[in-house]
């Protein structure tokens, strides 16, 4: 049976078939989560394999192998940077969600990671970022009823911690 959890822990501590990286397009180590993900894996061989794929874009999502994690794999989407929430930011926000969970079906992963995607230097505001990505995986839950998957929220902080928890007991609603 699939289910949502939210866990105060570091990304790369999850002990899941994969994780996910919130990326930039062109698939370079970053700083944050993407930062913190590359230097856990290996850069170099985390950059290697990106360079291979060459990019992706927003509301994308592309697979790895994990390297050094505890993860087999790591899916990169590429969230949006917010820009007023008129930019079609919530649409490709969703996308994302729905683009990592496939990715994680399609390699037969049963538990996937993510971070808040888009809610670090890239701008979005938390509260509506919880509220896309509980909506998204819950669809996504519901259009795959027989295949389970285990969603972890990992976060570092217990504000974003609780303002999850909230957004999950309101059912992800909003945009």
């Amino acid at each position: 049976m699939s289910n949502i959890d939210i866990r105060l822990i570091g990304i790369t501590d999850l002990d899941t078939d994969c994780i996910v990286n919130a990326a930039n397009s062109g698939l370079a180590m970053g700083s944050g989560v993407c930062g913190a993900i590359f230097r856990a894996a290996g850069p170099r061989e985390m950059q290697a394999a990106c360079n291979e794929i060459g990019g992706c874009p927003t509301g994308g999502a592309v697979i790895t192998p994990g390297f050094a994690l505890k993860a087999k794999h790591v899916i990169h989407a590429v969230g949006p940077i917010w820009k007023g929430g008129k930019n079609n930011e919530a649409k490709n926000l969703y996308n994302c969600y729905i683009e990592s969970l496939n990715r994680a079906k399609e390699e037969g992963c049963h538990s996937i990671g993510f971070p808040l995607i888009s809610a670090g230097i890239f701008g979005y505001p938390k509260t509506e970022a919880w509220q896309v990505a509980i909506r998204a995986c819950r669809d996504w839950i519901s259009d795959n009823p027989d295949y389970d998957m285990d969603v972890v929220f990992a976060v570092l902080d217990k504000k974003i911690l609780e303002m999850g928890k909230e957004a999950a007991a309101l059912g992800g609603t909003g945009w």
